[in-house]
């Protein structure tokens, strides 16, 4: 492990603090090598989560960590699951949900403010452990100031170090005592920085079965056993649906129109994006042989029904991976956010789709499985011509099933663990040193 870093002695405010502050933490115990591990009866461990899979992620480790530590309190910044397992959520979730560096610097200041005072709310409050579930640009800052602090973190999910910029690792060092990483590629690149890292499984990997139902799923969405079907996922987010939501449903219209009997369906993340997308369903131009059906969520269920899926690259694409199903990926980012990560030469990958990644580090890359279509690219006419192209060969869609399989196992930390007692394990080595990991 790499040595931590040391900080301001535990009775003492760092400079800066409030006399509210300062007085809470005057409060505190001596400090000692044990002062950090109070009684199970009394344990704190906060959590700091962005986004809806943060949320889930959160409270499957939650679950975990409860039955290690059953009178465990748990709170900080956390969505509906995890408030449903007795979460204390100091602020609104959706306070972190953001994307992209344009929009990210739009809401710098708001995110400035909560970060300080979520600061100070910790450093009194003196948790065991704190842990960052992804948000990287909001947690890491505030990780490496609690770490300075004396308290122990963990960052839960590596920002994708393999795409940009890996010297980036080092930073992230400098904020975690220990990163929890969902990829077993991650691992030996944080090694190469000195960095304590530990994959733990990924959590989709426990989810979806080896073998999915097909069948199942069609019956369950009321489509026609014998007909093919396309899955379309233009995102869950409204940026994205404004940037790809047109795109990705003139290309389905266009398959549509050049495979008979194809049946279309098309899962909305919420109502809000349920509205939008029925909105560009009906915009001029778009002419189908047979309406396509507009699903209320129910993406996984679309996805297992499917032949071929159709999506915004992003977490989805790990979950048609799972499902077995082909793909073909599509997105753009704002042209902002696009320019600044060319000028600056952030990226250092040239594919993009989680399968993709997994698939060259496992050495299953040649060819990589997935049809990628990015920025400029991302047209529909593209999209359309890589979707039938995969529709009309069986053989191929064959071999891309067989390299998913042993991309699942390959994100199981084993066949009978789950990701979120691995994680838990791995936090509850930090709560308690020599602690066991079963």
């Amino acid at each position: 492990m790499k040595p931590r870093r040391s900080g301001p002695a535990r009775g003492r405010a760092p400079s800066g603090r409030t006399p509210h502050t300062t007085m809470a933490r005057m409060n505190q115990p001596p400090a000692s090598a044990d002062s950090r591990i109070p009684d199970s009866d009394a344990l704190l461990i906060a959590i700091v989560a962005g986004e809806d899979s943060g949320d889930q992620l959160g409270a499957d480790l939650i679950a975990a960590l409860r039955r290690r530590y059953p009178q465990a309190r748990f709170a900080g910044i956390g969505g509906k699951r995890m408030q449903a397992l007795g979460f204390q959520s100091w602020y609104d979730m959706a306070e972190l949900s953001l994307f992209g560096l344009a929009e990210v610097l739009g809401h710098l200041p708001r995110l400035l403010r909560l970060r300080r005072e979520l600061l100070e709310r910790l450093i009194a409050a003196r948790p065991a452990v704190v842990i960052g579930i992804d948000a990287p640009d909001f947690n890491l800052g505030l990780e490496r100031r609690l770490r300075e602090a004396g308290l122990r973190t963990v960052h839960y999910v590596s920002p994708s170090v393999w795409a940009w910029r890996e010297k980036r690792a080092e930073k992230i060092g400098r904020s975690a005592d220990r990163v929890l990483c969902l990829f077993p590629m991650e691992p030996p690149i944080y090694a190469r920085h000195g960095v304590d890292a530990r994959f733990v499984g990924h959590p989709l990997a426990d989810r979806f079965p080896m073998v999915g139902d097909r069948h199942g799923a069609r019956e369950a969405l009321n489509l026609a056993q014998e007909r093919p079907v396309l899955a379309v996922l233009p995102g869950s987010r409204g940026s994205e649906i404004e940037r790809l939501g047109s795109i990705f449903l003139d290309a389905a219209a266009r398959v549509a129109a050049a495979v008979p009997g194809l049946q279309v369906v098309i899962p909305s993340a919420n109502a809000r994006m349920h509205e939008r997308l029925r909105t560009l369903l009906n915009q001029p131009g778009l002419r189908w042989p047979e309406p396509p059906r507009l699903l209320d969520g129910q993406a996984h269920e679309a996805m297992l029904a499917a032949d071929v899926v159709l999506l915004a690259s992003g977490t989805a694409t790990l979950e048609a991976m799972l499902a077995k199903r082909p793909m073909v990926v599509g997105y753009r980012v704002s042209p902002l956010s696009y320019r600044i990560a060319r000028l600056l030469r952030m990226l250092k990958t040239d594919i993009y789709s989680l399968p993709n990644v997994l698939a060259r580090a496992s050495g299953l890359g040649d060819p990589l499985p997935v049809s990628e279509r990015m920025q400029d690219d991302c047209t529909a006419a593209h999209l359309a011509d890589d979707t039938l192209a995969l529709l009309d060969d069986s053989e191929r869609r064959g071999a891309i099933v067989a390299t998913f399989e042993q991309l699942h196992r390959a994100l199981q930390v084993d066949l009978t663990g789950h990701a979120g007692d691995a994680a838990a394990a791995a936090v509850a080595e930090l709560i308690e040193p020599g602690a066991a990991r079963g």
